[in-house]
């Protein structure tokens, strides 16, 4: 049982790894990236939580104060991001530690349905003044730990550490919140168009809900055409996918309603019927809650298109 636990574990990871990878590489997210940076002037990384360690090393170069800890305290103890990765998978909001010498690092997490996929890492600044009296409670600290140093070029390298605002500071949070959730529908989107290195049964159940998702599809049939159980198919389809049996229908079904959508003669209850949805209600439910606006809202918004009187 244990075995086949750690086997499940290490496929989910290595899928979720791929899709960071592959969002990591989005003309888009490079662009934000590198304009954040240059605005905001803090490093920004896409990060799955198995890339965190290897993240935290190169990230604590970006601040002076950090690269001096690192190379005479080893490291970050209290660094967010030295944490497990088991526990920072549960994350479903911004998260944000200061560590004792009074830096912040923060991690923005990047979900599809329940699962976090990863983190926009950010930090390496400090949301309070450098002071005498917090520069010799620092130095109290490293020098209990028995750390040798000279106390002359920390004091420099201290008080020489970027500040920002709280209120700044959390409105930065709020604009990685934002683009977090961008890619979290690109995730979406992504996964719906992975598949090449699953198991056969799982690309033919793919296969099989990309030509019958405009029907009423339902679990049972689904897993008899990837000749499993249903229960022991959603558990292998989850495992593959990062969503649910249902999650995924809706998924297939909204991206589908998203290039109807783009014609103007088509009316939204027409479309929300043409992409398998049984009501109008549920569908404006469902596309809203993965869209993050409605299907007649993304109409408005979409160039060129005028909708229907």
């Amino acid at each position: 049982m244990r075995s086949s636990e750690t086997t499940t574990t290490r496929t989910a990871r290595v899928g979720t790894s791929r899709v960071i990878e592959q969002l990591d590489h989005l003309e888009l997210c490079q662009n934000y990236v590198r304009a954040f940076e240059e605005v905001i002037q803090l490093p920004l990384v896409l990060i799955s939580p198995q890339g965190i360690r290897a993240a935290v090393e190169e990230g604590h170069h970006k601040n002076p104060l950090c690269k001096w800890l690192a190379l005479h305290h080893h490291t970050c103890r209290n660094c967010l991001y030295s944490r497990p990765a088991t526990l920072l998978a549960e994350e479903n909001s911004p998260s944000t530690e200061i560590c004792f010498a009074g830096i912040c690092q923060s991690g923005v997490p990047v979900r599809i349905g329940n699962i976090t996929l990863g983190f926009l890492r950010t930090g390496g600044v400090a949301t309070q003044h450098p002071t005498r009296m917090r520069f010799s409670k620092m130095v109290a600290r490293l020098k209990a730990q028995g750390i040798d140093f000279d106390e002359h070029q920390l004091c420099q390298i201290y008080f020489s550490t970027p500040t920002m605002s709280e209120e700044h500071y959390r409105s930065v949070l709020d604009l990685l919140t934002i683009f977090a959730a961008h890619l979290s529908l690109l995730a979406g989107q992504l996964v719906l168009r992975n598949g090449n290195s699953e198991s056969a049964t799982i690309q033919r159940a793919r296969a099989y809900i990309k030509e019958h998702f405009t029907e009423p599809l339902t679990l049972q049939e689904v897993a008899d055409c990837a000749h499993l159980s249903a229960c022991y198919f959603c558990k292998k389809f989850k495992q593959s996918t990062g969503l649910s049996f249902t999650e995924y229908i809706a998924r297939t079904r909204v991206e589908a309603a998203k290039n109807l959508l783009i014609q103007p003669r088509i009316r939204v209850s027409e479309v929300a019927f043409a992409v398998g949805f049984q009501s109008l209600t549920h569908f404006n439910r469902v596309f809203k809650g993965i869209a993050g606006q409605s299907p007649t809202d993304y109409r408005r918004k979409l160039p060129g298109v005028t909708p229907p009187a």
